[in-house]
């Protein structure tokens, strides 16, 4: 396999293929990622989130509709604690697009967002200014646009950025894409290894994107505060916009449920060290576990 890395949205991008990549092939995936940041990053000063913050008004995208209605259900089914406006909240913590990681009082999350927020397939609009923030979904779905843009490229591929990845194929011999599954207190060590076969995993940890005295990005919406109980959550869908969603679900109540619904396996992580998981996930773990309440 040829590794074509590169950095885009603040991460490492790696993909994988059976022969070098072309210009072409490489341009296709320059543009979808530009498009995508543009459209939604809450770090660019030019995004239309950015302008949406400023001066309400409407951002037409076609990731609209997937992303917010995934979002509605993420928010019935965790009661609240997932919400798309969540980006006052960590702005509030200093995860905001200087990086200050200076953190003031946490601000909770509009609860009524599905009435601020108003979206169709490909639109999105606030009537007044509100800051989106994608962050529970959004690389999960960019990941899956880069793979569509290189459908006709031959062969088995890998996309993974940053650790959410998708698969195309089952690998070289056949028998699947073995992945460690980081330790989120060791990263030199892996509490498991899942198997991938054309599927996606994505994983979140507070490890990632921490910094103060115990903050971290994975926020409850309801409070503003970084969640204490889950350290790392990791889960297997066919695509990784729903893989990346149930990850963050994964962090609350509601999400084995949401997950169940969706049909999509799992394992997490609580702060204390214990590994849970979903009854069929296609894991091998080598930390103690305990089964879903």
């Amino acid at each position: 396999m040829v590794i074509w890395r590169f950095e885009a949205i603040g991460t490492r991008w790696e993909i994988e293929s059976v022969d070098e990549l072309s210009a072409d092939s490489r341009g296709a995936v320059d543009a979808v990622i530009e498009r995508f940041d543009r459209e939604w990053s809450r770090f660019r000063p030019d995004s239309d989130v950015t302008r949406l913050a400023r001066e309400g008004g409407m951002l037409a995208s076609p990731d609209a509709g997937a992303m917010l209605d995934a979002y509605r259900e993420l928010s019935e089914a965790t009661a609240g604690a997932v919400n798309p406006l969540v980006g006052e909240s960590l702005e509030a913590l200093g995860y905001d697009a200087d990086y200050s990681l200076t953190a003031a009082d946490p601000v909770i999350a509009p609860a009524d967002w599905t009435e601020r927020l108003r979206w169709t397939t490909g639109t999105a609009a606030v009537a007044h200014p509100a800051l989106i923030d994608v962050g529970a979904l959004g690389k999960g779905r960019l990941v899956d646009l880069v793979r569509d843009a290189l459908s006709g490229v031959a062969g088995d591929l890998i996309v993974d950025a940053g650790g959410d990845l998708a698969v195309r194929g089952a690998g070289a011999d056949g028998a699947g894409v073995r992945i460690g599954l980081e330790h989120p207190f060791d990263p030199s060590r892996a509490i498991g290894v899942a198997t991938i076969r054309d599927q996606a995993l994505c994983a979140s940890a507070i490890n990632r994107r921490a910094w103060g005295d115990g903050l971290h990005h994975v926020l409850d919406a309801r409070t503003g505060l970084p969640v204490r109980t889950w350290a790392a959550t990791w889960a297997i869908a066919p695509d990784a916009m729903t893989a990346d969603a149930v990850a963050t679900a994964l962090f609350f109540d509601g999400g084995p449920e949401l997950a169940a619904r969706w049909g999509v396996e799992w394992v997490r992580m609580s702060t204390d060290g214990r590994a849970q998981r979903s009854p069929g996930c296609p894991v091998e773990i080598f930390t103690p576990t305990r089964s879903p309440r």
